[in-house]
């Protein structure tokens, strides 16, 4: 007879690292912010031309906020880059006074590596932005930023993620000159969403045996949409499509009828100003709607989960993940599944 403490509780790592983001955040705003300023005077002083941001997976939805941030905040171009010119088709840009940033949790992936050291060998202002300061990404920048999670061990990234987002926002500000005042709160704040756990569990029950989920959002939610796609997609299984608002409207629509269940995020802000036909249209079809967003949003919606108000809409993303964290993990475990070991994955991976 196997001893219960040897036998392995489905989501238990997952579960502890969400439950770990409040104090991860409060370190980055403590021992991590300093770093930041620094690195960001550095970079600014340099005076780049404009921004390429560089990431795979739940790092490229990091980087997307990012951009968002450095086009909104610091009114510089940004794009989200291409590996595979560079390290399949061999090309070599002129990157010269062009500030590239690689996300990266592991800051191993080869590709990543690879294509940083051309930007840096192209001419560009390289920094890494990883959970890892001794990771091949990191040696290869001219600059690094370490997100200050501590180890993750589930599979599905969940601390590194909003570890980043955090990080990006901080760097964006120290760029801009700015003081960060308005992420100052978001440690206490993430606390009260992630203590509601019953009302996740209670939401999850609709997903249990959901065949296909669409997710959509606007402006700063946008990025949140792909990660709790991405974050539904790897842990369930069930197929999650991300879309913005603005793009939901021209076709894909179509599929959407009062079986299909739809989650909006929406931002309390302009972002959310801007997805309001988006949710018209949606309640006109009689969707099954659910909203992360402003109580007022809630209660208009078949049901959703409502956000701390008052929050500066460039650092709501922090917190509009965390009910979705919880969503993909309470809807795996109804499913029987394992949140901490999705089949088929790998934490570092190896693209190239």
């Amino acid at each position: 007879m196997s001893d219960p403490q040897t036998v392995p509780v489905p989501g238990r790592i997952m579960a502890a690292e969400m439950a770990e983001q409040p104090a991860v955040l409060q370190r980055i705003l403590d021992e991590g912010a300093p770093k930041i300023r620094e690195v960001a005077a550095q970079i600014a002083a340099r005076r780049p031309r404009f921004v390429l941001l560089t990431a795979r997976g739940t790092s490229d939805n990091a980087a997307l906020y990012a951009k968002y941030l450095i086009e909104i905040l610091l009114g510089k171009p940004a794009g989200l880059t291409s590996m595979s010119t560079t390290t399949a088709y061999g090309a070599k840009p002129d990157l010269t006074d062009v500030l590239v940033v690689t996300v990266s949790q592991s800051g191993g992936s080869p590709d990543l590596v690879a294509s940083t050291k051309a930007a840096r060998e192209a001419g560009a202002i390289t920094l890494a932005v990883t959970n890892n300061a001794d990771s091949p990404l990191a040696e290869v920048s001219e600059f690094h930023i370490d997100v200050l999670a501590g180890p993750e061990k589930a599979l599905p990234a969940t601390k590194t993620y909003t570890a980043e987002l955090l990080a990006l926002y901080l760097l964006v500000e120290g760029l801009r000159g700015g003081d960060g005042s308005a992420a100052k709160e978001l440690p206490a704040l993430a606390a009260g969403v992630l203590a509601r756990k019953a009302e996740v569990k209670a939401l999850a029950e609709r997903y249990r045996f959901a065949q296909r989920l669409v997710i959509t959002s606007r402006g700063y939610g946008y990025p949140t949409a792909r990660e709790a796609a991405l974050k539904l997609m790897e842990t369930t299984y069930i197929p999650a499509t991300p879309f913005s608002g603005a793009d939901l409207l021209h076709g894909p629509l179509a599929m959407v009828d009062n079986v299909s269940p739809v989650i909006a995020i929406v931002p309390d802000g302009k972002g959310g100003e801007a997805l309001q036909p988006v949710l018209d249209r949606l309640r006109g079809r009689g969707a099954d709607l659910v909203v992360v967003g402003q109580q007022a949003q809630v209660e208009a919606a078949s049901a959703g989960f409502a956000l701390p108000a008052g929050v500066p809409e460039e650092v709501q993303p922090v917190l509009e993940i965390l009910p979705l964290q919880l969503l993909a993990y309470e809807v795996t475990i109804a499913r029987g599944q394992d949140p901490d070991s999705p089949r088929a994955l790998a934490k570092v991976t190896e693209t190239r």
